[in-house]
């Protein structure tokens, strides 16, 4: 059974690899975030990965800025 640190892990490494498969920074994050609406600074989206707890909304607005329309859980 997994703790909670488990799963921010989990969840940390998901949103990083995507990050990093598509060549992104947190500031091109930022500004895909931006125009679909969601207004958050690159420090602070950086913040929220680093911590690994962010809401299931924050994780799906990254994933449709960045054009991910597939997750891979292992």
């Amino acid at each position: 059974m997994k703790t909670d640190a488990e799963w921010r892990d989990q969840t940390k490494g998901l949103l990083k690899s995507e990050l990093k498969r598509r060549n992104m920074t947190y500031e091109q994050l930022a500004e895909k975030l931006a125009a679909v609406g969601v207004q958050d600074s690159a420090s602070n989206i950086k913040n929220k990965v680093s911590r690994g707890s962010f809401t299931a909304v924050f994780l799906v607005q990254c994933l449709e800025a960045m054009g991910a329309n597939r997750l891979a859980l292992d």
